[in-house]
């Protein structure tokens, strides 16, 4: 590897620690042959259920030099975001903990756009975009190839060090770097996530998830009513789901995030089964102000607790 294009690379590892990320790595913007066959089965099963966004774009989702011209190098980055805090009442609908704090494509994209100014400062006029779950990049893919982990049977990227409570988040740049080596699989023959999930939407080998099933896809993604057939699945999540996280022995390794952007609002963690059950337009307001929560809205977080709380 020449001289120059060593330097570079020395140049964005150091600019990247600055920014907090726990993980990075590089890997040379190419077509994904593989993923390609995997994602085209996956979709004509109908996994993605009514996220027909997932089938946009095909090409683009699968060569990173149709999002940048010249690319070259994708960036992958993980950004921690562990938090072993619960919520207090027992008994109260559940909120993934991705989504305690503020609007994680927000806060993570900002510090992605702030390091690439810092990037093109030190190295020159280098052309690039940055992702954060958003746009048609294989985000977890292209993690794996970097280098960062692994795709578990629970189809999340698992790194040995840090488990799989992070962000991805990637910039496609139209210079070569020094590119990782992918990791090995070291999901073995643990099964824990398929057998732990209430709604079966792990396959019995694992490896593929059928969204459809997913308590994440039905209390997020779903604009209609959730079927009658999990109304006694669903393990009192009402925005996302933490399941098959929680029980992966690789996240014993996971420590707590240093974002105060992710803390939760004290009120948040407070509120009660009845609380919840009660809640108005104006308190969703307050309580989710700049968070992923307001994705679903408040008639879609309302549809989700009183099909958990309804008799």
């Amino acid at each position: 590897m020449n001289n120059k294009i060593s330097f570079r690379t020395n140049t964005i590892k150091k600019l990247i620690k600055k920014y907090g990320f726990v993980l990075s790595g590089f890997s040379k913007a190419t077509f994904l042959e593989k993923e390609a066959d995997y994602l085209e089965k996956w979709l004509k099963n109908g996994n993605n259920g009514s996220m027909g966004f997932l089938a946009n774009h095909f090409d683009k989702r699968l060569d990173p030099r149709k999002l940048v011209d010249g690319a070259k190098t994708v960036i992958s980055l993980a950004y921690n975001y562990h938090n072993p805090q619960k919520q207090i009442d027992p008994n109260a609908p559940k909120i993934s903990s991705y989504a305690y704090g503020r609007d994680y494509h927000k806060v993570v994209k900002n510090k992605l756009v702030k390091l690439f100014k810092e990037i093109k400062a030190e190295l020159g006029d280098i052309n690039g975009r940055c992702f954060v779950d958003s746009g048609p990049v294989m985000e977890r893919d292209w993690a794996k190839r970097s280098g960062l982990g692994w795709i578990g049977k629970n189809t999340l990227l698992i790194n040995k060090d840090h488990g799989s409570n992070f962000y991805l988040s990637e910039i496609i740049i139209d210079v070569e770097l020094e590119y990782d080596n992918e990791t090995v699989d070291h999901c073995g023959t643990c099964t824990k996530c398929i057998d732990a999930c209430p709604t079966d939407a792990i396959s019995d080998s694992g490896y593929i998830l059928d969204a459809k099933k997913c308590i994440s896809y039905l209390t997020i993604e779903l604009k209609e009513e959730i079927p009658k057939a999990f109304s006694d699945k669903m393990d009192n999540w009402m925005f996302g789901c933490d399941i098959c996280q929680d029980v992966c022995p690789w996240n014993r390794f996971s420590t707590p995030h240093s974002e105060p952007d992710f803390n939760p609002k004290d009120q948040l963690m407070n509120m009660s089964k009845r609380d919840w059950v009660e809640i108005t337009e104006e308190l969703f307001d307050d309580l989710f102000f700049g968070s992923p929560v307001k994705r679903a809205k408040f008639e879609g977080l309302k549809r989700n607790i009183d099909f958990l709380t309804k008799d």
